[in-house]
């Protein structure tokens, strides 16, 4: 597949190209600074830049035509509540529309554990306007046409991957960054992950048997 990987910088991102481009896909990884080209393109990813929170719909379908995916792994990164709405929500849903009007049909969205519109933050809580940008963004590409996947990892960490993971846990726990990233890889390589939602913490269960499991 040829895949844009939104949020190429990040920590996730980053680890997740490189077993991409093994796995024998394309990758084009979205980044908005130039100065991290060589970095990103160090994984084996093709460096796209483009300002997702500025970007209009004639720039979206630009930057999406031609790719069979999307992996969406950006975030605001715990700015103003102005910029986690124009990134995490605005711009989520904007490159979900424009995956559907150039045939971008599968696409994974990197959310969180526990990510719903019933969250029950408080409005004066700074985790509010994630929770609720997060949660629209996903309830959007679950109404869309697109073959979506929300992954749900829980707190993130920076650990040796284990390639081993518990899927659709009773509570939320931890979960290292690399686990993330091959969950990403798995997801792309398994349909049947298409249409649901897979909350996830580091656990027992080789990463493909569990999403195999979901069959």
């Amino acid at each position: 597949m040829d895949i844009a990987l939104i949020g190429g910088h990040g920590k996730v991102a980053l680890l997740a190209a490189p077993l991409l481009v093994e796995a024998g896909h394309t990758v084009h990884s979205v980044i908005r600074n130039p100065d991290h080209t060589d970095e990103v393109e160090a994984t084996g990813a093709q460096a796209a830049l483009a300002d997702i929170e500025t970007l209009d719909a004639a720039g979206w379908d630009e930057l999406l035509r031609g790719k069979d995916a999307v992996v969406w792994s950006a975030g605001a990164g715990g700015g103003s509540p102005e910029r986690t709405r124009a990134v995490d929500q605005d711009a989520a849903i904007a490159s979900m529309d424009a995956a559907q009007r150039v045939g971008a049909t599968r696409y994974v969205m990197v959310s969180y554990f526990g990510a719903s519109l019933d969250h029950g933050v408080p409005e004066d809580n700074s985790f509010y306007a994630y929770a609720e940008a997060k949660a629209r963004a996903d309830e959007h590409l679950r109404a869309s046409e697109l073959e979506w996947t929300v992954l749900g990892p829980s707190g993130l960490t920076l650990e040796e991957p284990t390639d081993r993971i518990d899927l659709d846990p009773a509570e939320g726990g931890e979960v290292s960054r690399g686990n993330v990233a091959r969950v990403i890889v798995a997801a792309l390589a398994n349909p049947a992950t298409a249409g649901r939602t897979l909350p996830f913490n580091d656990g027992e269960t080789e990463i493909a048997a569990a999403l195999d499991a979901q069959d």
